[in-house]
């Protein structure tokens, strides 16, 4: 993968439907109060301040799909997924756009 792919998230189209289908998880890592205001049903939220606190609660063996407002703080949270051993983690971007995939 070349490095613009990498740095920008460039790949395979990852379908989001399917993930979901099999038991994959959204991750909507929003403040609380931006998460009250609007969010896909069956997400939960886990502000990205939050995130290595409660990481025990995600389940390892299911995909994680990670959403927020645009698509930047998403991405942080998959490099963090990534990063303490999580395998299948796919940044959704923002929650009104992955909503129009699913």
């Amino acid at each position: 993968m070349s490095f613009f792919k990498k740095l920008f998230g460039i790949g395979p189209k990852v379908d989001f439907k399917d993930l979901i289908k099999n038991g994959g998880q959204i991750i909507d890592v929003r403040t609380k109060q931006e998460f009250q205001g609007g969010h896909i049903r069956g997400s939960v939220n886990i502000p990205l301040n939050e995130l290595s606190a409660r990481i025990g609660k995600l389940d390892k063996s299911k995909a994680i799909i990670t959403c927020c407002a645009s698509g930047m703080r998403s991405a942080s949270a998959k490099s963090t997924l990534k990063a303490k051993g999580f395998t299948e983690v796919h940044n959704g971007g923002g929650w009104m756009s992955l909503k129009g995939k699913l």
